[in-house]
């Protein structure tokens, strides 16, 4: 929303919060999931201020990653995949070259990457950035979507992507 990739209207407020978690809030026309991390970083948050303050958002290259490596808990990467093309507009090149200097989840990234390609028409420097960050370390096949429950096969894209899902925008 606050990256201008909120086209419909929101249904559930994701918080990421310090473990242990807390149980979601569901209450009228408010609908809270809590999800918990141990990794918090020092890049890519951004401060806001609103009525009751100053508040901290991901910036919108974290957001995009987080929703991928969230996506089984989100619905699904189809269901988000108009959320991803709209938040791609807003991500620079110093946004994901900060992203890279501490993002932990290898595969998340190559799946970041595949449908930056694939999917978003992103810019390809931003594409190359990633790649060559990919290309630096080691990183291994992955599905598209984990929760099949399946390894891996065979991949032919350069990101080591298995598409083990069809994707469709609802646009």
């Amino acid at each position: 929303m606050f990256h201008g990739a909120s086209h419909q209207q929101i249904q559930r407020d994701y918080i990421m919060i310090s473990s242990p978690s807390v149980p979601d809030v569901k209450k009228n026309n408010m609908d809270i999931k809590f999800l918990a991390s141990s990794n918090w970083p020092k890049k890519n948050i951004l401060e806001k201020s609103g009525d009751a303050g100053v508040f901290k958002i991901s910036s919108p290259a974290l957001t995009a990653v987080d929703l991928i490596h969230f996506q089984n808990k989100l619905g699904g990467l189809s269901r988000m995949l108009t959320v991803l093309e709209e938040l791609i507009e807003e991500i620079d090149q110093q946004d994901l070259a900060d992203l890279l200097t501490w993002y932990p989840y290898m595969s998340t990234l190559q799946r970041f990457g595949y449908l930056l390609e694939e999917y978003l028409l992103a810019d390809k420097g931003m594409i190359f950035q990633l790649m060559d960050h990919l290309k630096a370390s080691r990183f291994f096949p992955v599905l598209l979507s984990p929760l099949s429950g399946q390894n891996p096969g065979a991949v032919t894209n350069p990101w080591r992507v298995d598409v083990n899902i069809q994707l469709e925008s609802d646009e």
